[in-house]
């Protein structure tokens, strides 16, 4: 797969405005290719077993060393053929008490298919498992199913291991060999004695290591810092290895560290910090406060950019919750940055605002509009030129929505909170009086800003083993339905308890790997006409499960790293989780694509971070499994887009395009529509024309920001809280620009008309035209040929209704509306360059002001 490595194309040439006109199965299936020649095959990984035995042999010889309690053995690795997975179940024997183990499994794809690798430690005097195996093979070659045809099939090649087999992380991420790095180092649990064989191994060969291990049932980990060069020699005098990974049980490890040990790696990390500049775009923690003197944040706050909603509560952080949220929003992943060897160059700031007064006061719900708007002026006021990203992680419980309003969010409803984001969004000043919210001045285009919201927590005292179930029945919390902001649930990679602490015995994650987390709220229960909620889910950990079932609990291995105000204990490093934990690392995304593209709106920020999100194989199960609209309606309204990656948000491949527009069009005049456009896009038709058949995707993300309604009693009707809508549409294969067109007009023709006949549509929509509409940002993803996407560079955006259109003293259209336009086209397995000619084509719009940030 190509490294993405380009920037996205940004489209300076303009859409063409036109106006509105009348027209004139069961089993996993896998074939097994059979080698051409049994005999030649068995003999082939014969003597492939033989070297490999003789070559361990004398490398142990050759030892300086060996560690008391070690079995002597040998490190072999079985590979596959492409395409076809190893029978790793009779690799492991598990018969007699010594006897070969499969320690780890690893997939490296090819231009040729998936290679399966697998790790197996064979101790001293069981080799005959797999001799025996392969003699029986041979001397039953010429049948049609020869003994134990279905391991000897399968295996291309044997040898002996080395450490990059060992490593079970993505191929192209295993360290340089002479790079100093921390390490996963996972042991295979025998004797209780692993890892003082494992701490014996580190004095003689220099290896630093962490002062904290985790137990699972049948692996230990403990964090290594060495080369590659000097793990190589643990192969040959240990036979506890297992696998080796980027450290990802991190958090639990910190977290539990004394005062002392974790300001070690904080100062580590401190010193090997370089701040961003101080133009450089910012995150506003929107909380209750954060603690400046934080040694990992110092650097990136300044104290003039630490603010309080009333200058009595003082800017300090009175709870905690904000300074967790500050690691998050500036590191975005802190473990990964505590572990990494070398400078680590920041590209963002921190601003902060205290929204939450310390305890025992409380903002009364109906001024959570007013105190949000106070927070974001008191920000823009002291760096007004400042990009930057609003991140509030604080949402109302079901109870706190204000009078006339408390069960309303249930259905996904405005709020004057809400729409009070909504209009700031907008690039509105607001107030709020007795009659709801008041617009002190026109929206200003240049005053949009991004909001990242979090979707909000189930309550604990709700936590089931049906969690989905929970979730879906407990709708986003008060802001997170606004329009315009970037809503954030949570979803989980943490599926591992430790064995070491008698107190978690037997307790089980709840959610799978790449599920829903247990803490996140859905929109499954609003109503479909409200916009999808969440719009991406980030990393949110997990619950415990009792073996009873009757109790949950979050231990911290099931939670995230961050910094800590000392407000108990001299301890800088603390976990978090749920849905907050997940949208500060959603505005660490939004500030880094800030960083890295000056020129784009907000708009596009949000549309990007969405556009980049994808689902797991947990959430695409339940994507594949639907069988009706209702059934994908609630799927998409439990993950939304799924998970963002930054890399697909900032970077495109040669084989994977990325096109952003930003334009500006004018929705109604007098009560009527009053134009569309239409993006002719630079498309590689040529060379999609030439894959033919090929499977490809294309990925259509549209993003702009409404103007809410001022009053309450027109919210229970779809079109009246949103000042415009706008959608869009693809040309499709066997269709005319002019029919397109037509198509589109389709939409402005009064009801008595004839509507125009269009061609039949290809490929197949993931969301389609009905799913995809809701809110103010609409996603979908095509899939079908390469020859049809071929004809379809042809894109409309156009105007639906609105309160505007509706209100024509209202009307703002004159003035325009902002909307962000992403289109990508993905040829995934295929040798082809897609980038490059839509490169030249697009010439000088080539972006090229990408900061170094």
């Amino acid at each position: 797969m190509p490294a993405r490595n380009r920037p996205h194309l940004i489209l300076r040439a303009g859409a063409i405005a036109e106006p509105y006109r009348r027209p004139g199965g069961g089993g996993d299936g896998e074939q097994v290719p059979v080698p051409s020649d049994r005999q030649r095959h068995a003999s082939q990984l014969q003597e492939q077993l033989r070297r490999a035995e003789s070559t361990a042999t004398e490398q142990r010889a050759e030892r300086e060393y060996a560690v008391i309690g070690a079995v002597d053995g040998t490190y072999l690795t079985f590979e596959s053929f492409p395409g076809v997975r190893l029978a790793v179940e009779s690799l492991d024997s598990r018969v007699g008490q010594v006897h070969p183990e499969l320690v780890s499994v690893q997939d490296v794809p090819t231009a040729d298919g998936v290679v399966e690798y697998a790790t197996v430690f064979v101790p001293d005097g069981t080799l005959g498992y797999f001799v025996s195996r392969l003699q029986q093979y041979a001397e039953t070659a010429e049948q049609d199913k020869p003994r134990h045809g279905n391991l000897v099939d399968r295996i291309r090649a044997i040898g002996l291991a080395t450490i990059e087999t060992l490593w079970t992380d993505p191929p192209d991420a295993f360290p340089e060999p002479s790079a100093m790095v921390w390490w996963e180092v996972w042991l295979r649990r025998r004797d209780g004695n692993e890892v003082g064989r494992f701490q014996e191994f580190a004095q003689r060969t220099g290896v630093r290591l962490g002062s904290r291990t985790l137990g699972f049932s049948e692996r230990t980990v403990i964090l290594a810092q060495a080369t590659a060069e000097q793990l190589v020699g643990a192969l040959g005098v240990l036979d506890d290895l297992a696998e080796l990974r980027r450290p990802h049980e991190l958090a639990q490890i910190v977290a539990l560290e004394s005062a002392v040990e974790q300001a070690e790696w904080v100062d580590q990390l401190a010193r090997r910090m370089q701040p961003a500049d101080a133009d450089a775009p910012s995150i506003c923690v929107l909380d209750t406060g954060v603690h400046r003197a934080h040694p990992l944040l110092a650097g990136s706050l300044d104290q003039a950019d630490c603010h309080a909603c009333d200058p009595t509560w003082g800017p300090h952080d009175h709870g905690g919750h904000g300074t967790e949220m500050a690691g998050l929003a500036l590191y975005g992943d802190l473990g990964k940055a505590l572990l990494a060897s070398g400078q680590i160059r920041l590209g963002h700031r921190l601003e902060s605002v205290k929204l939450a007064p310390p305890p025992p006061a409380s903002n009364p719900p109906e001024l959570y509009g007013a105190v949000t708007a106070t927070a974001t002026s008191l920000a823009e006021i002291t760096a007004p030129q400042r990009r930057r990203a609003f991140s509030l992680a604080i949402t109302a419980n079901d109870t706190d929505a204000g009078p006339g309003v408390s069960s309303e969010i249930m259905v996904g409803q405005p709020t004057s909170w809400s729409a009070a984001i909504d209009a700031l969004a907008a690039g509105r000043a607001i107030a709020t009086d007795q009659d709801g919210l008041v617009f002190l001045d026109d929206a200003d285009s240049d005053a949009h800003r991004l909001f990242v919201v979090s979707a909000g927590n189930v309550s604990s005292a709700n936590f089931q083993d049906d969690h989905l179930q929970r979730s879906d029945l407990e709708a986003v919390q008060d802001p997170a339905q606004a329009w315009n902001a970037l809503t954030v649930g949570a979803y989980t990679q943490m599926d591992s308890l430790s064995a070491a602490s008698s107190h978690w015995a037997d307790w089980t994650p709840l959610a799978v790997r790449g599920e829903l987390s247990p803490h996140s709220r859905t929109s499954v229960a609003c109503h479909s006409t409200w916009p999808v909620k969440p719009d991406v889910v980030l990393e949110g950990g997990n619950v415990a499960r009792s073996p009873a079932g009757t109790s949950f609990d979050t231990p911290e291995e099931l939670q995230l790293l961050t910094t800590k105000a000392p407000l108990t204990n001299s301890r800088l490093l603390t976990v978090t989780c749920a849905t907050s934990a997940a949208t500060a690392q959603a505005s660490h995304l939004a500030a880094s694509i800030m960083a890295d593209y000056p020129s784009l709106w907000p708009e596009t920020v949000r549309a990007l971070i969405v556009h980049s999100a994808e689902w797991t194989d947990a959430m695409r199960k339940h994507v594949d499994q639907t069988t009706s609209k209702v059934d994908l309606r609630a799927v998409h309204r439990r993950y939304g887009m799924g998970v963002p990656d930054l890399g697909r948000a900032t970077r495109s491949a040669n084989d994977a395009l990325t096109l952003i527009a930003q334009e500006t069009i004018h929705p109604f005049h007098d009560g009527t529509m009053r134009e569309m456009h239409l993006h002719d896009l630079p498309w590689p038709a040529d060379i999609l024309a030439d894959l033919g058949h090929t499977t490809v995707r294309m990925r259509v993300t549209l993003s702009y920001f409404i103007e809410p309604n001022p009053g309450r009693r027109g919210w229970k009707r779809r079109y009246s809280y949103a000042s415009h809508i706008l959608r869009f549409d693809v040309r499709r294969a066997t269709e005319s620009t002019t029919d397109f067109r037509k198509r589109v007009n389709d939409r402005a023709l009064d009801g008595e008309e004839k509507r125009p006949v269009s061609a039949a549509d290809t490929g197949r929509w993931t969301l389609g035209p009905t799913l995809r509409t809701p809110g103010s940002l609409h996603a979908d993803i095509w899939e079908g040929t390469a020859v049809d996407l071929a004809n379809r560079g042809v894109l409309a955006v156009y105007p639906v209704t609105g309160w505007w259109k509706d209100s024509k003293n209202c009307d703002r259209s004159n003035l325009g509306v902002r909307y962000a336009l992403v289109v990508s086209i993905e040829t995934p397995d295929q040798d082809v360059d897609i980038w490059t000619p839509v490169a030249q084509q697009v010439g000088v719009t080539v972006p090229i002001e990408i900061s170094s940030a």
